[in-house]
């Protein structure tokens, strides 16, 4: 196999690399002026007021569940497409994960189900904006505005998306978005993530929990201070910071995100148009309710093909294609299974699962990259059908 081509990855240019390089050579390379500069341009890019970068995606998901006050004896609605550390950050404050199946089409959450799922004990509901797709934002607001709770939007897949008419990360239908900042994502700082909110009182509490719980605003203190150097610790918090060497990294990512997203979606566009009505998967929606940025392209297989997803997914890698399954429902691993949760919860993303296989995209694919997995695609499911 002389090429391989992964599912996704990042793309650091020689700009990228003068920026850490300037921070490596300055006075400040953990906590300095990159780390405000680029939470004030994430929240601007956003157009939220505030925003707090942490040391990863999972950091800022603890910090978001904590500030709403999640804990012992709350559950929280979410989706079991994901990540684990969507409904893990929630289990570090000994809340439940309550899970709520999805849409076939997009894998998001299913809002006609989310009602159903509320007890006295829900706090919180978090949406995951599925491979970059925007779940239903207006109408969870609904929900949650109904019955008095938060919402945290898991937007780890979607910097760059759109809902109607504002971005993700705007908080407009929510009270937090988080962002990931992983190499295969958007964009990267290595590793790390954020939080972005409208609310001043959230803000200073992120502040505090990726600092230890300390603050050194002296409006703020509980004790009369000694003096100029006081500080106070007032609630127990985490290192969840962010060093500037990752910041610069972040900023100058940043500068780059609308052509990233313009060159994912161009190559959506040249899947889209080769594997139209083709008779082996279907092929990733876009509602018109939503911007996708696609942080994956998506495939189901359909019926004929759904069984032979381990051999699909086997030759292709063989080939050079390096696809991915996104995602094992959350609650089929064995610690959650270990906490009482079962098959057959959410049988429609138990079903997305056995046919999802994400092929690759990302911003440095060129044509022939694109035509060499288009290519592939349909050489293999020809060489299985026989």
């Amino acid at each position: 196999m002389s090429k391989f081509i992964p599912y996704g990855k990042q793309h650091i240019d020689e700009f990228d690399i003068q920026e850490v390089i300037q921070v490596l050579k300055s006075d400040f390379i953990t906590q300095g002026p990159k780390v405000k500069e680029l939470e004030e341009q994430l929240a601007e890019y956003c157009g939220a007021k505030y925003a707090v970068v942490f040391n990863s995606g999972t950091s800022a998901l603890h910090a978001a569940y904590f500030s709403v006050g999640l804990s012992k004896n709350d559950t929280f609605i979410t989706s079991p497409m994901t990540f684990a550390a969507t409904s893990n950050a929630g289990l570090f404050l000994d809340a439940k994960p309550i899970f709520c199946d999805i849409e076939e089409d997009t894998g998001n959450i299913n809002v006609k189900l989310i009602e159903s799922k509320i007890t006295s004990k829900t706090k919180l509901i978090v949406p995951i904006h599925y491979a970059g797709h925007p779940c239903d934002m207006e109408k969870i607001k609904e929900i949650a505005d109904k019955y008095g709770l938060f919402i945290v939007e898991d937007a780890c897949h979607a910097l760059g998306a759109k809902y109607k008419d504002s971005k993700i990360g705007s908080c407009k239908y929510s009270d937090m978005t988080v962002f990931s900042f992983h190499p295969v994502k958007h964009i990267t700082t290595g590793e790390g993530g954020a939080v972005l909110t409208n609310r001043e009182d959230l803000y200073e509490k992120l502040l505090m929990f990726r600092n230890h719980g300390i603050t050194k605003n002296s409006k703020k203190f509980i004790n009369n201070p000694d003096g100029e150097w006081y500080y106070e610790m007032q609630f127990l918090g985490y290192n969840y910071r962010m060093t500037d060497i990752q910041a610069a990294l972040g900023i100058s990512q940043l500068k780059k995100l609308a052509e990233f997203i313009k060159k994912r979606r161009e190559i959506v566009k040249i899947y889209n148009k080769a594997f139209k009505d083709n008779p082996y998967f279907d092929t990733p929606v876009e509602k018109d309710y939503a911007y996708h940025s696609y942080h994956l392209y998506s495939i189901r297989l359909k019926d004929s093909y759904k069984d032979r997803k381990k051999e699909i997914f086997q030759l292709l890698r063989k080939k050079g294609l390096g696809v991915q399954v996104h995602y094992i429902p959350v609650y089929l691993h064995p610690y959650y299974r270990e906490l009482g949760y079962k098959k057959g919860e959410c049988p429609v993303a138990e079903e997305f699962y056995k046919r999802e296989i994400s092929l690759p995209i990302y911003p440095t694919m060129t044509k022939q990259d694109v035509n060499f997995a288009i290519e592939t695609v349909f050489g293999i499911f020809k060489e299985v059908t026989g």
